[in-house]
């Protein structure tokens, strides 16, 4: 036992996200504002470093919204902050995109509990992981996103290892350089944030970096998928009074139509956006603008051109 946590802090002290910063051994004794200003200050190196992978993520986005097509889905998996912010950004795009809560998934080492109590262990399982997958049944189509700060943690890498062996497109998502995760990943992304300022808290500058690549990566594949109209949410899914008012807004924004026109064409369409806009600008029936959709796979664009041959 000695021996194996002998390896594993020999392991850490090599990741930057575990590099301790002697400069701030003294941080609690500033003013609160101070730390604030650092902490800040910190958190502004983040964007540049996943600027500096993003040829690597829209590489990854394209293979994703690709697989995506045919009818796969996105899977994220992870342990802790990393296993939690899979779960999180899977959560938000049935609301955002309208899809079916079956086709952006997070799965989180320890399951459910997880989310908001620790479940020690269980992110030192790949079999775990594996068997998480196969619950899911897994197919060639889908896309499996391995999730880890350290890039070393045993349920992510053993989702990625599983699922590209089943043959899904696998990403590995690491915040160290020439990390297990992005080698044993079809597409690798590591976004190196450095050290934290609280040592090893990855939850703070990496996860802030995973955050921001797991929106690109959730938000650009449903651009791609057509679930836009430019830079508006034409697939939002009206569940609550907010989002009733934002789908009044989008339509309107998208077709200048006047109050009378956009409820009397939401209400034809049973509250669809998209096939709101559709009635007005192809200026057809909602029947019509559900075929039409239909048959350019929810490709607003496509359908309003062929719209015009009707």
């Amino acid at each position: 036992m000695t021996s194996t946590y002998g390896e594993l802090r020999a392991q850490l002290a090599t990741l930057t996200t575990e590099a301790f910063r002697p400069e701030l051994a003294d941080i609690d004794r500033l003013p609160t504002l101070e730390i604030a200003r650092i902490m800040n200050g910190e958190d502004e190196t983040v964007p540049a470093a996943v600027a500096a992978q993003l040829p690597a993520i829209a590489a990854a986005i394209d293979g994703t919204a690709e697989r995506m097509s045919r009818g796969g889905r996105l899977i994220y998996a992870g342990a802790g902050t990393a296993g939690r912010l899979g779960v999180l950004d899977a959560s938000e795009c049935p609301p955002t995109f309208n899809t079916d809560p079956s086709e952006v998934l997070g799965l989180i080492a320890g399951g459910p509990t997880a989310m908001v109590k620790a479940v020690e262990g269980a992110e030192d399982s790949k079999e775990l992981a594996a068997a998480d997958l196969d619950g899911l049944e897994l197919t060639a189509d889908d896309t499996v996103v391995g999730i880890s700060a350290s890039g070393r943690t045993p349920y992510a890498i053993g989702a990625v290892e599983h699922a590209r062996a089943l043959g899904a497109l696998t990403i590995g998502l690491s915040c160290n350089a020439d990390s297990a995760l992005a080698a044993a990943a079809e597409h690798g992304i590591e976004v190196v944030t450095g050290p934290e300022l609280l040592t090893g808290s990855t939850r703070l500058k990496a996860g802030t970096a995973q955050k921001l690549v797991l929106n690109m990566i959730s938000t650009i594949t449903m651009i791609r998928l057509g679930k836009t109209y430019g830079n508006l949410m034409v697939d939002v899914r009206a569940s609550n009074d907010k989002l009733r008012a934002r789908s009044r807004r989008i339509v309107a924004l998208a077709t200048g139509a006047s109050d009378e026109e956009i409820e009397s064409a939401l209400e034809a369409t049973d509250g669809e956006v998209k096939n709101a806009i559709l009635v007005i600008l192809g200026d057809v029936d909602a029947p019509t603008a559900a075929t039409l959709l239909a048959r350019t796979s929810g490709h607003l664009r496509a359908a309003l051109t062929a719209s015009s041959g009707t």
